[in-house]
């Protein structure tokens, strides 16, 4: 049975854990300001200062999954099995406990670090140096574990009683609607559903991804600037200047969905800054954003550049990598929005521009990649492929189908 923690049990939980001990004196409590709708998450600071989350998911009767945590339990085992994972010093496991019958997890809290999204709001700089870390630690997680059977299987492990038939494809659109969408949702929200259904190639372009999503590395799969951590003194360090957490979404996935998910979160900066109004043109908006996206350019393109030098082999891999890249950030802002829609109940204007720049990324990716890098891609390969002798992605004759050879339905 699932005991609800609270501010006034948790100290005997931690002392019958062994999390804590009587030396430890009166523990300080307090409540994490934007914590989860999901979960109760409480910050506890022992008396040596060492620092502890407390995440606990909220119970809920016909919940489709009890055991969100246990993900990053497993990720926290991978790493204690495989250490040539764990010397990768920004994918360390902060996990110290795991309750599976509780919904309860327990990680250390990095008091010297804060989320990425919090210091570009607060400083509107967006340092090269920082990409670069991000761009080399994915690029190292995703090239460790790529095409390799053992990570493949040991993610394959399923909570006690519980089977994994296969992993989750997580390029989804939007699910079929019913009558009850009018009920769910703001009146100013059915416009964007309106669009998303009478656009055919948004819904190709969405069921191309679902369809050619091939797993074949350990991925995040929730990559965004509040899942980054950045060191206080980052423009003091040489290394350790980023941590990635909350792995509670990590599986045997496609690379291109972690990095299209994180551009997705950088152009989210730009475009939840843009000055909006009904007299304007979409390009007019887009122009006069207080953080422009040639602020946020360089970091793209180091960051892309950055993986591709750590990992230039997934170019052999996918030539089409850059694209699919470029279509996942894409479907990110769409994810964004729907998430928006459903916990904030609010859709506005700037919504609207945002879904219009997903769907450019997602229908023409070719083009969108200058768009969102500042150049092409080929100025982005050519490095790559002169360095490592990486041949040129062939481009495909353009031509108009007659018919859709895939399956397409509504949701994939």
């Amino acid at each position: 049975m699932l005991l609800p923690l609270s501010s006034q049990n948790i100290t005997q939980y931690l002392h019958a854990s062994g999390l804590c001990s009587l030396e430890d004196g009166n523990l300080d409590l307090s409540r994490l300001p934007g914590s989860s709708k999901k979960n109760f998450n409480l910050l506890v600071t022992l008396g040596n200062n060492r620092q502890l989350l407390i995440k606990q998911e909220h119970h809920q009767e016909n919940a489709a999954n009890l055991h969100e945590f246990f993900n990053e339990w497993l990720f926290h085992q991978l790493l204690k099995q495989f250490p040539v994972l764990g010397n990768i010093a920004a994918i360390a496991s902060l996990v110290v406990h795991y309750d599976e019958d509780n919904s309860l997890l327990v990680r250390n809290y990095l008091s010297e670090y804060l989320e990425l999204g919090s210091f570009y709001q607060h400083h509107q700089s967006f340092p090269t140096e920082i990409a670069t870390a991000i761009g080399t630690t994915i690029a190292a997680l995703h090239r460790a574990t790529f095409q390799r059977r053992e990570y493949r299987d040991f993610m394959a492990t399923a909570p006690q009683g519980q089977y994994r038939y296969n992993f989750y494809n997580p390029a989804q659109g939007i699910e079929s609607l019913t009558p009850d969408i009018f009920g769910a949702v703001p009146k100013s929200a059915l416009q964007f559903y309106s669009v998303y259904q009478r656009d055919e190639s948004l819904e190709s372009a969405i069921a191309d991804l679902a369809y050619e999503w091939k797993p074949c590395c350990l991925t995040h799969n929730d990559l965004t600037l509040n899942n980054i951590l950045l060191h206080s003194r980052w423009d003091k360090l040489d290394n350790c200047l980023v941590r990635l957490i909350d792995w509670e979404a990590c599986a045997w996935g496609d690379p291109a969905f972690d990095l299209g998910t994180l551009i997705a979160s950088y152009l989210t900066i730009w475009l939840s800054s843009l000055v909006v109004d009904v007299t304007l043109e979409l390009e007019e908006s887009l122009q006069l954003a207080i953080i422009p996206l040639e602020a946020i350019q360089p970091s793209l393109l180091t960051l892309i550049q950055a993986y591709l030098n750590t990992f230039p082999a997934i170019l052999e891999h996918r030539p089409d990598f850059i694209e699919r890249v470029t279509q996942f950030a894409g479907l990110g802002l769409i994810h964004q929005i729907q998430a928006k829609i459903n916990y904030q109940q609010q859709f506005d204007n700037t919504d609207m521009c945002t879904l219009q720049v997903a769907q450019n990324l997602l229908t023409m990716p070719e083009k969108s990649i200058q768009t969102v890098f500042g150049v092409t891609q080929a100025e982005i390969i050519q490095p790559m492929a002169t360095q490592h002798q990486l041949t040129q992605p062939q481009k495909s004759q353009k031509l108009i189908p007659l018919y859709y050879e895939k399956t397409r339905l509504r949701g994939c």
